[in-house]
Protein backbone atom coordinates (compact mmCIF):
# COMPACT_ATOMS: atom_id res chain seq x y z
CA UNK A 1 0.00 0.00 0.00
CA UNK A 2 0.85 3.06 -0.92
CA UNK A 3 0.07 6.35 1.63
CA UNK A 4 0.85 10.09 0.85
CA UNK A 5 0.13 12.62 4.32
CA UNK A 6 -0.03 16.31 3.17
CA UNK A 7 1.39 18.12 6.55
CA UNK A 8 3.18 20.85 7.85
CA UNK A 9 5.57 18.81 9.51
CA UNK A 10 6.93 16.13 7.44
CA UNK A 11 9.86 15.15 9.59
CA UNK A 12 7.31 14.49 12.51
CA UNK A 13 5.54 11.66 10.25
CA UNK A 14 8.59 10.18 9.13
CA UNK A 15 10.15 10.04 12.06
CA UNK A 16 7.41 8.18 14.34
CA UNK A 17 6.99 5.73 11.01
CA UNK A 18 10.63 4.36 11.67
CA UNK A 19 9.70 2.31 14.49
CA UNK A 20 8.15 -0.93 15.25
CA UNK A 21 5.71 -3.05 13.23
CA UNK A 22 5.35 -0.22 10.43
CA UNK A 23 9.09 0.68 10.38
CA UNK A 24 9.39 -2.91 9.43
CA UNK A 25 6.68 -2.87 7.03
CA UNK A 26 8.10 -0.03 5.55
CA UNK A 27 11.85 -1.29 5.42
CA UNK A 28 10.32 -4.82 3.54
CA UNK A 29 8.24 -2.98 1.21
CA UNK A 30 5.29 -3.66 2.34
CA UNK A 31 4.04 0.12 2.90
CA UNK A 32 5.47 3.39 1.46
CA UNK A 33 4.83 6.29 3.28
CA UNK A 34 5.77 10.01 1.34
CA UNK A 35 4.80 13.55 2.74
CA UNK A 36 4.20 16.76 0.80
CA UNK A 37 4.71 20.13 1.99
CA UNK A 38 1.77 22.90 1.25
CA UNK A 39 5.27 25.37 1.82
CA UNK A 40 6.59 24.05 -0.90
CA UNK A 41 3.99 25.33 -3.15
CA UNK A 42 4.00 29.34 -1.54
CA UNK A 43 5.38 31.64 -3.71
CA UNK A 44 6.20 34.31 -1.34
CA UNK A 45 9.49 34.96 0.94
CA UNK A 46 7.43 33.75 4.06
CA UNK A 47 6.17 31.03 2.77
CA UNK A 48 2.65 31.80 4.31
CA UNK A 49 0.46 28.86 4.48
CA UNK A 50 -2.25 30.62 6.95
CA UNK A 51 -4.74 33.78 7.52
CA UNK A 52 -6.99 35.72 8.81
CA UNK A 53 -10.26 34.02 9.20
CA UNK A 54 -13.40 36.16 7.13
CA UNK A 55 -15.68 36.99 9.56
CA UNK A 56 -13.63 37.78 12.15
CA UNK A 57 -12.53 35.26 15.38
CA UNK A 58 -9.60 33.79 17.36
CA UNK A 59 -6.79 32.13 15.40
CA UNK A 60 -5.57 30.97 11.69
CA UNK A 61 -7.07 29.13 8.61
CA UNK A 62 -4.64 27.87 5.94
CA UNK A 63 -5.26 29.06 2.86
CA UNK A 64 -6.95 27.08 -0.15
CA UNK A 65 -3.83 27.66 -3.10
CA UNK A 66 -0.70 25.93 -1.34
CA UNK A 67 -2.85 23.25 0.88
CA UNK A 68 -4.70 22.07 -2.79
CA UNK A 69 -1.70 21.92 -4.75
CA UNK A 70 -0.14 20.12 -2.28
CA UNK A 71 -2.96 17.88 -2.40
CA UNK A 72 -2.74 17.30 -5.95
CA UNK A 73 0.98 16.84 -5.97
CA UNK A 74 0.68 14.17 -3.88
CA UNK A 75 -2.57 12.63 -4.88
CA UNK A 76 -0.31 12.38 -8.30
CA UNK A 77 1.83 9.72 -6.73
CA UNK A 78 -1.13 7.54 -5.86
CA UNK A 79 -2.68 4.36 -7.44
CA UNK A 80 -6.01 4.71 -8.88
CA UNK A 81 -8.78 4.86 -6.66
CA UNK A 82 -6.78 6.42 -3.70
CA UNK A 83 -9.12 8.42 -1.60
CA UNK A 84 -8.12 11.76 -0.33
CA UNK A 85 -9.18 11.86 3.11
CA UNK A 86 -9.39 15.07 5.54
CA UNK A 87 -8.52 14.37 9.51
CA UNK A 88 -11.43 16.46 10.85
CA UNK A 89 -13.09 16.54 14.39
CA UNK A 90 -16.30 16.38 11.93
CA UNK A 91 -15.79 13.57 10.19
CA UNK A 92 -17.22 9.90 10.31
CA UNK A 93 -15.83 7.88 13.46
CA UNK A 94 -12.64 5.84 12.41
CA UNK A 95 -12.88 3.04 13.95
CA UNK A 96 -11.70 -0.67 13.03
CA UNK A 97 -14.26 -1.13 10.27
CA UNK A 98 -13.31 1.89 8.50
CA UNK A 99 -8.91 0.59 8.97
CA UNK A 100 -10.44 -2.48 7.00
CA UNK A 101 -11.77 -0.82 4.47
CA UNK A 102 -8.96 1.60 3.83
CA UNK A 103 -6.34 -1.34 4.00
CA UNK A 104 -8.24 -2.89 1.33
CA UNK A 105 -7.41 0.04 -0.97
CA UNK A 106 -3.97 0.03 -3.27
CA UNK A 107 -3.34 3.62 -1.14
CA UNK A 108 -4.59 6.53 0.74
CA UNK A 109 -4.44 10.47 1.34
CA UNK A 110 -4.35 11.94 4.40
CA UNK A 111 -4.68 15.55 4.75
CA UNK A 112 -3.73 17.11 8.27
CA UNK A 113 -4.89 20.62 9.13
CA UNK A 114 -3.66 23.14 11.29
CA UNK A 115 -4.52 26.12 12.96
CA UNK A 116 -8.34 26.65 13.32
CA UNK A 117 -8.53 24.41 10.71
CA UNK A 118 -8.52 24.66 6.51
CA UNK A 119 -10.29 26.49 3.96
CA UNK A 120 -13.60 24.87 3.46
CA UNK A 121 -13.36 24.85 -0.42
CA UNK A 122 -9.84 22.97 0.57
CA UNK A 123 -12.29 20.16 1.58
CA UNK A 124 -15.27 20.15 -0.53
CA UNK A 125 -13.12 20.35 -3.73
CA UNK A 126 -10.07 18.33 -2.50
CA UNK A 127 -11.32 15.19 -0.22
CA UNK A 128 -13.30 12.81 -0.65
CA UNK A 129 -14.29 11.90 3.47
CA UNK A 130 -13.50 12.97 6.53
CA UNK A 131 -12.12 11.10 9.64
CA UNK A 132 -12.47 11.75 13.06
CA UNK A 133 -9.95 9.74 15.76
CA UNK A 134 -12.59 10.54 18.74
CA UNK A 135 -14.39 14.05 20.06
CA UNK A 136 -11.25 15.83 21.34
CA UNK A 137 -9.50 18.72 20.31
CA UNK A 138 -5.54 18.22 18.90
CA UNK A 139 -3.19 20.63 17.79
CA UNK A 140 -3.58 19.20 14.48
CA UNK A 141 -3.55 16.33 12.33
CA UNK A 142 -0.80 14.52 11.85
CA UNK A 143 -1.20 12.25 15.27
CA UNK A 144 -4.43 11.38 14.15
CA UNK A 145 -3.01 10.55 10.58
CA UNK A 146 -0.40 8.55 12.16
CA UNK A 147 -2.93 6.26 14.20
CA UNK A 148 -4.80 5.82 10.87
CA UNK A 149 -1.83 4.48 9.11
CA UNK A 150 -0.53 2.34 12.00
CA UNK A 151 -4.66 0.90 12.28
CA UNK A 152 -4.34 0.30 8.14
CA UNK A 153 -0.75 -1.15 8.17
CA UNK A 154 -1.38 -3.80 10.91
CA UNK A 155 -4.40 -5.06 8.53
CA UNK A 156 -1.86 -5.73 5.21
CA UNK A 157 -0.56 -8.99 4.45
CA UNK A 158 2.84 -9.79 5.53
CA UNK A 159 2.66 -6.97 8.31
CA UNK A 160 2.12 -8.74 11.35
CA UNK A 161 4.64 -11.38 12.14
CA UNK A 162 1.60 -13.93 12.86
CA UNK A 163 -1.48 -13.13 10.89
CA UNK A 164 -3.62 -14.36 13.39
CA UNK A 165 -2.91 -11.34 15.50
CA UNK A 166 -4.72 -9.05 13.21
CA UNK A 167 -7.92 -11.05 13.97
CA UNK A 168 -7.73 -11.87 17.38
CA UNK A 169 -7.58 -8.05 18.34
CA UNK A 170 -10.19 -5.86 20.36
CA UNK A 171 -12.84 -4.69 18.23
CA UNK A 172 -12.54 -7.32 14.87
CA UNK A 173 -15.72 -8.46 15.69
CA UNK A 174 -16.69 -5.92 17.57
CA UNK A 175 -15.76 -6.70 21.24
CA UNK A 176 -13.00 -5.72 23.79
CA UNK A 177 -9.81 -8.16 23.77
CA UNK A 178 -9.34 -10.68 26.63
CA UNK A 179 -6.92 -10.09 29.09
CA UNK A 180 -3.65 -11.58 28.22
CA UNK A 181 -0.40 -13.65 30.85
CA UNK A 182 2.85 -14.21 30.54
CA UNK A 183 5.70 -15.70 32.57
CA UNK A 184 6.23 -15.65 35.46
CA UNK A 185 3.39 -18.14 36.82
CA UNK A 186 3.02 -16.02 39.55
CA UNK A 187 4.00 -12.27 40.23
CA UNK A 188 3.71 -10.36 42.88
CA UNK A 189 1.31 -12.81 44.45
CA UNK A 190 -1.07 -12.67 41.88
CA UNK A 191 -1.26 -16.01 39.66
CA UNK A 192 -2.20 -16.75 36.15
CA UNK A 193 -5.55 -18.22 35.60
CA UNK A 194 -5.32 -21.97 35.86
CA UNK A 195 -6.98 -22.60 32.52
CA UNK A 196 -4.37 -20.88 30.15
CA UNK A 197 -2.60 -23.53 31.84
CA UNK A 198 -4.08 -26.66 31.01
CA UNK A 199 -3.19 -27.08 27.93
CA UNK A 200 -7.26 -27.67 26.57
CA UNK A 201 -7.68 -25.85 23.53
CA UNK A 202 -11.57 -25.48 23.51
CA UNK A 203 -11.40 -24.53 27.73
CA UNK A 204 -8.52 -21.84 26.87
CA UNK A 205 -11.26 -20.23 23.61
CA UNK A 206 -14.01 -20.84 25.46
CA UNK A 207 -12.35 -18.78 28.73
CA UNK A 208 -11.33 -15.95 26.30
CA UNK A 209 -14.81 -15.36 24.34
CA UNK A 210 -16.29 -15.31 27.73
CA UNK A 211 -13.68 -12.51 29.27
CA UNK A 212 -13.82 -10.53 26.24
CA UNK A 213 -17.48 -10.42 26.53
CA UNK A 214 -17.87 -10.06 29.97
CA UNK A 215 -14.95 -6.97 29.75
CA UNK A 216 -16.64 -5.22 26.94
CA UNK A 217 -20.16 -5.44 28.72
CA UNK A 218 -18.48 -3.92 32.15
CA UNK A 219 -16.61 -1.49 29.85
CA UNK A 220 -17.98 -0.68 26.57
CA UNK A 221 -21.46 -2.35 26.40
CA UNK A 222 -22.78 -0.27 23.35
CA UNK A 223 -20.84 -1.95 21.38
CA UNK A 224 -22.44 -5.36 22.13
CA UNK A 225 -25.83 -3.48 20.56
CA UNK A 226 -23.82 -4.05 17.01
CA UNK A 227 -21.30 -6.78 17.88
CA UNK A 228 -21.58 -10.13 15.64
CA UNK A 229 -22.06 -13.11 18.48
CA UNK A 230 -21.82 -16.34 17.34
CA UNK A 231 -24.71 -18.27 19.32
CA UNK A 232 -22.08 -19.96 22.03
CA UNK A 233 -21.18 -16.21 22.07
CA UNK A 234 -24.93 -14.67 23.36
CA UNK A 235 -25.35 -18.07 25.81
CA UNK A 236 -21.91 -16.93 27.03
CA UNK A 237 -23.14 -13.23 27.11
CA UNK A 238 -26.84 -14.52 28.92
CA UNK A 239 -24.62 -16.11 31.75
CA UNK A 240 -22.54 -13.20 32.23
CA UNK A 241 -25.58 -11.07 32.41
CA UNK A 242 -27.79 -13.09 34.61
CA UNK A 243 -24.96 -13.72 37.34
CA UNK A 244 -24.35 -9.82 37.38
CA UNK A 245 -27.94 -9.54 37.86
CA UNK A 246 -27.81 -11.99 41.14
CA UNK A 247 -25.29 -9.84 42.62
Amino acid sequence: MKIEVVTLFPRMIAGTLEFGVIGRAITRGLLSVGTEDPRAHTSDVHRTVDDRPYGGGPGMVMKPEPLMAAIRAAHARLPAGSPRVYLSAQGEPFGQAQAQQLARLPGMLLVAGRYEGVDERVIELGTDRELSVGDYVLSGGELPALAVIDAVARLLPGVLGDERSSVEESFVHGLLDWPHYTRPEVFEGAAVPAVLLSGDHADIRRWRLAQALARTAQRRPELLRTAQLSPEARQLLSEIQARGERK
